[in-house]
């Protein structure tokens, strides 16, 4: 796979297949073709290409959080004891294994890392914290912050009047 810090170079068609499939990556080939204005066979081309350079990713289902009685949502702070380059891989290979983490950035700050953390409720979320992410290699502390409503969620879209 092509490095991720390199750009690549996309035309307008490229631009409008992927606006496309991110708004319905389930649509058929033709309708896609369709969509962006090629015929089926340069716009499968361009889709495999688009692949195949790491521009997409993969195709995924989005489900809904709260429908899966998933919809606790807290970001905790996480500070490090070392920030050495063996003490950061061992941290992050160790938190991409807990489920309950949905995202993990690195951040420019007074802490190390930002954690995204989805559990059914508050208590499962003390559970994760306490069992798993403070066991975590080089953790030193951590500080939480629970959201009360999502706004905008990962996949772009609008959440109204939701929790998490």
């Amino acid at each position: 796979m092509p490095n991720a810090s390199i750009s690549v170079d996309l035309d307008e068609f490229d631009r409008r297949i992927i606006a496309a499939l991110v708004e319905d990556g389930r649509m058929t080939v033709t309708d896609l073709a369709q969509t962006v204005g090629l015929s089926k066979t340069p716009c499968q081309q361009r889709m495999r290409r688009l692949i195949e350079l790491g521009v997409i990713r993969g195709f995924r289902a989005i489900v809904d959080p709260a429908k899966l009685g998933m919809d606790h949502v807290a970001f905790a702070e996480v500070k490090l004891s070392d920030t050495r380059e063996k003490a950061l891989n061992e941290f992050n290979a160790a938190v991409r294994r807990i489920p309950e983490v949905e995202e993990c950035h690195m951040i420019a700050s007074s802490f190390d890392y930002l954690l995204k953390v989805r559990t059914a409720d508050i208590r499962r979320y003390r559970a994760v914290l306490g069992e798993k992410i403070s066991s975590l290699p080089h953790v030193a502390s951590t500080s939480t912050y629970v959201a009360m409503e999502t706004v905008l969620d990962a996949s772009g879209h609008a959440r109204r009047g939701t929790k998490g």
